[in-house]
């Protein structure tokens, strides 16, 4: 059976402030949906709600029939809800291969050598760097050790937030290929980002927030969808 991920009139808050106003999202297993909108119109509290860094006032979460939501984020991992944050936050004084020794924690079945060294064959930057400290890597190459993270988990849901921000091009690429992996591999991928015109090229679906609320939704190969999602977010 193929992973379904379903996100019910999701509401979440910060004190009074009601952030998330009844967000509705599903996605199938190998889908990139991905998540638009301006600075400070609920992106970033969607993710967070969904992975268990927020709780829901209102709405549910559901992966393949399974309730998940208002779990804690140790027990997302454990479902297979995984989260790239837009700051990364990996652990700066461990180093490449302890980060990635604390990925594979979330993974079902245990831990594997292996699966460190299918990572390690995917980011060869990472595998010449896995006894050098977090903090002394580039800021690309931390991109890539949040992502490594998460992948040698083998999560079935991944939220990434903003990957390129602050990177070069040729990181960037580097990036979307990765996530392109992921698709093929059947994950189901939500990725907010800013850069439009390049991650629409990512999308399977796509969804336009405002004020906390879904204002669009449109498919990212129809060229119709596509012009009303540039036209919407004035880019």
């Amino acid at each position: 059976m193929r992973d379904m991920l379903k996100i019910d009139q999701l509401h979440a808050h910060y004190g009074l402030a009601h952030v998330l106003q009844g967000v509705s999202l599903t996605a199938d297993a190998g889908e990139v949906i991905g998540l638009f909108g301006r600075n400070g119109v609920g992106k970033t509290t969607f993710f967070k709600t969904i992975a268990g860094w927020l709780r829901p006032t209102d709405g549910s979460v559901t992966l393949d029939g399974e309730t998940l939501t208002g779990h804690l984020p140790d027990s997302m991992n454990r479902a297979g809800v995984a989260i790239v944050p837009e700051d990364r936050r990996i652990f700066p004084g461990l180093s490449v291969e302890e980060n990635l020794a604390l990925g594979l924690m979330g993974r079902k079945g245990g831990s594997s050598k292996s699966h460190l060294d299918t990572v390690y064959d995917r980011f060869p930057r990472l595998a010449e760097r896995r006894k050098q400290a977090g903090n002394t890597l580039s800021g690309g190459e931390q991109q890539m050790l949040a992502m490594a993270r998460v992948m040698v988990a083998e999560p079935r849901v991944v939220l990434i937030d903003e990957p390129s921000e602050g990177l070069a091009p040729m990181i960037v690429a580097e990036v979307f290929a990765i996530i392109r992996e992921m698709r093929k591999a059947g994950t189901i991928v939500l990725l907010v980002e800013q850069n439009v015109h390049e991650a629409i090229s990512l999308c399977d679906r796509f969804m336009v927030l405002e004020r906390g609320q879904a204002i669009l939704t449109g498919e990212g190969d129809d060229d119709d969808d596509r012009k009303r999602l540039l036209d919407v977010l004035a880019v």
